[in-house]
């Protein structure tokens, strides 16, 4: 009988039937391979088990750590080895673009602009250079008009008139949260940087003229979608400010004496983004606009240096004193 044969009777036998065998005719089974594995009484607990031994990865000394003189492909099969992506030529960053760096296109505001009425000559042509440059902001609109459909110049006015009052209350109450609802990171510090240690009055008493939209532009930046929209906001309001230095000396403006303030803000919004709000990018200052006066600061007076006596160095001649 041949050994295929005899591992077939094998499987067809017992284990009392094999055991007998092995115990009778030992010279005839000796042959045949007896599989017995052995189960442990306790079989819930393998896992435990198995993890009582674990393989540790001891660190072979032999080896080369210095990147830069092993081969290209020493490196990539030791990273193939410990499970590692290659790195990328750059480094990628987190980036959130919620406001651009400046002014695109600023509004040139007309010389006079304020003063002049509009049955002067001056004021007529100012009319008319305004309507020749309309075409662009008319552009602008449109497309602002695309990411947001409710968008008008007359009404957005009104809106930018409620953001700019909210906006300067907050600077005067100090109230950071509201503050950056209304500006942007680019007008923020501009803002706050010198009051920090100043104490505002600030209030606004009336509109000599309703405020209007005069210029409007958008820009895209990175991608052709991701755009941009900035809209020039003339405002002529009657309004009082008072700045205290952290003494209580009154460093500028006064809270009694109101002021006629003519102003071009630039409000911007992310229209590419849902959740864009139109905030106060920056303030247009002309160059034919008369310089405002510097506050005045408050220093610590240097205490007079008090010169200190001379001692005088001739030595006295003790003969004479002696005589």
């Amino acid at each position: 009988m041949s050994l295929s044969q005899w591992t077939g009777l094998r499987t067809l036998m017992t284990p009392s039937l094999v055991k007998a065998i092995q115990r009778n005719v030992p010279a005839v089974i000796a042959g045949i391979q007896v599989r017995h594995i052995a189960k442990h009484w306790a079989p819930e607990f393998k896992k435990l088990r198995r993890l009582k031994v674990q393989k540790v990865k001891l660190p072979n000394f032999n080896e080369e750590n210095d990147v830069s003189k092993l081969s290209p492909d020493q490196i990539r099969s030791r990273m193939k080895e410990e499970g590692l992506l290659p790195p990328r030529p750059w480094m990628e960053r987190p980036l959130l673009i919620t406001a651009t760096s400046a002014v695109f296109e600023p509004y040139v505001p007309p010389e006079g602009d304020g003063k002049l009425s509009a049955l002067t000559l001056g004021g007529a042509k100012q009319s008319m250079e305004f309507l020749s440059k309309k075409s662009k902001s008319v552009m602008a609109v449109r497309k602002i008009r695309n990411y947001e459909e409710d968008f008008s110049t007359s009404d957005f006015a009104e809106q930018a008139q409620e953001i700019y009052l909210k906006a300067h209350k907050a600077l005067a109450e100090k109230d950071d949260d509201t503050l950056h609802q209304c500006v942007t990171e680019l007008c923020y510090p501009l803002m706050t940087d010198d009051l920090k240690t100043c104490t505002v009055r600030w209030s606004f008493l009336k509109s000599l003229e309703p405020p209007r939209v005069v210029h409007a532009r958008c820009t895209d930046l990175i991608t052709k979608d991701n755009i941009f929209g900035q809209v020039t906001v003339r405002f002529h309001t009657q309004q009082t400010l008072a700045v205290y230095d952290r003494f209580g000396r009154l460093v500028f403006g006064n809270e009694v004496v109101a002021k006629d303030v003519l102003e071009y803000v630039v409000f911007e919004k992310h229209v590419a983004n849902i959740y864009g709000l139109w905030r106060i990018h920056e303030k247009i200052i002309p160059d034919w606009m008369p310089e405002r006066d510097a506050g005045k600061k408050t220093y610590i007076k240097q205490k007079p240096v008090e010169a200190e006596p001379v001692a005088d160095s001739v030595v006295p001649d003790k003969s004479a004193a002696v005589a």
